[in-house]
């Protein structure tokens, strides 16, 4: 979403702005083009040649540069971007955006531009707390600023509370829904992904091979349609997604949870390996090997998490779509599942273990609905979830 984007990106004088310069490298990776303003106060915590270096364009720091203004004049340089991010937005800067005031490159910047502004704020907690600084966030917002963070956590002075800087994951997220127009912006889906890990004892526990990889590539295709997603995954090898929000689970039970409290969303994708059964009784201590004897274990059925979330009376998601590991019958069994789980679609697949789907790089799945079992060819995993999640957006009424 961000390939081809321009980002003016305004530091502000705090110990946050070391932030910036990881922001930096993040926005470029996923293909936007970063022009860095630097304010004389963010000079004193991270330095322009170290901005420049990952920016890959000069930093622009003084408002009187005939040379600049000769090339570029600052009005122009606030209008070319598609997006102005000022990080961090120390109080002195929001207070100064509230008001009106452009007393230096970065606030005349702000006040000539035309482009959509956000802010990430950045300071002390009771400086965030201050009445004043809480009627200069009101007016911002009033005026159509948008605002990622503040979080809650230790300081650099010592002190805990809001006020740290939003971490720079979180604000390419929030920009990058900023700048979305796809499909599914303003759509809420929860995806599920990876296995579950159900303990024997303290360093012993029942899991299956999946990866996580194709749960990922679902959350990052629905996320580049726009989607809000929320990525609730056991302990999976793959990575984590970008841009979404993340649960780390271990357990069925503890995935059960975490998809109940996402409720309500508009679509759910439950595309993780839970496992069905754990051990009624895990032990607290580990099993010591005994000559002679084998331990006996007891098993326990896990809640049907598919199952609950598409038969909920209220609150059920418009659209709920499983998935079926299956190694015989591929197609009959899925559809059994289907109509025994009360879903709307099943993606299905085969993970007998000459197929190498299982933990691999590509897939080969069966989509199942009310209309019958479609094949779709085999192909990469990001390519299985670039269709899905444009099916999805066609049946939500989004495509």
């Amino acid at each position: 979403m961000l390939t081809g984007k321009r980002i003016l990106l305004i530091i502000g004088g705090g110990i946050a702005a070391y932030k910036c310069l990881d922001l930096i490298r993040r926005l470029r990776e996923r293909g936007a083009a970063v022009t860095p303003v630097m304010t004389r106060a963010a000079e004193e915590f991270v330095t322009p040649l170290s901005v420049s270096a990952l920016a890959g364009e000069e930093v622009h720091r003084d408002l009187f540069d005939l040379t600049k203004e000769a090339e570029m004049g600052h009005i122009q340089l606030s209008r070319v971007a598609d997006l102005v991010v000022v990080a961090p937005a120390t109080a002195d800067l929001m207070g100064k955006m509230a008001n009106g005031l452009a007393s230096d490159l970065a606030t005349t910047l702000l006040m000539a531009t035309d482009t959509p502004v956000m802010i990430a704020p950045a300071m002390n907690v009771r400086m965030w707390d201050h009445p004043a600084t809480q009627r200069n966030l009101a007016q911002l917002v009033a005026d159509g600023v948008a605002v990622v963070g503040p979080n809650e956590g230790d300081m650099a002075c010592g002190e805990y509370g809001p006020g740290r800087m939003a971490e720079p994951m979180e604000i390419v997220a929030a920009l990058s829904d900023a700048l979305s127009d796809g499909p599914l912006k303003g759509r809420k889906i929860l995806v599920t992904s990876g296995p579950t890990h159900e303990p024997i004892d303290p360093v012993r526990y029942i899991a299956n091979r999946s990866s996580g990889s194709q749960g990922t590539a679902i959350a990052n295709a629905l996320r580049a349609l726009g989607a809000d997603v929320i990525f609730v995954t056991g302990p999976a090898e793959a990575a984590r997604p970008d841009g979404v929000k993340i649960v780390e689970v271990e357990t069925a039970r503890d995935m059960h949870d975490a998809v109940m409290d996402a409720l309500p969303v508009d679509a759910g994708v439950f595309a993780a390996a839970v496992a069905d059964w754990r051990v009624a009784s895990a032990s607290d201590s580990k099993i010591k090997k005994t000559k002679g004897g084998l331990p006996v274990l007891e098993f326990a059925e896990n809640p049907d998490i598919l199952a609950k979330v598409s038969q909920l009376a209220k609150g059920r998601p418009g659209l709920v779509v499983g998935f079926a590991a299956e190694t015989d019958d591929v197609v009959e069994n899925a559809t059994s599942k289907r109509q025994r789980k009360g879903c709307d679609w099943i993606v299905a697949n085969d993970v007998s273990p000459e197929t190498g789907i299982m933990g691999g790089s590509e897939n080969a799945v069966v989509l199942i609905s009310e209309d019958g079992a479609e094949s779709w060819p085999r192909m990469g995993k990001a390519e299985v979830a670039k269709a899905l999640a444009e099916r999805i957006a066609s049946a939500l009424g989004a495509g």
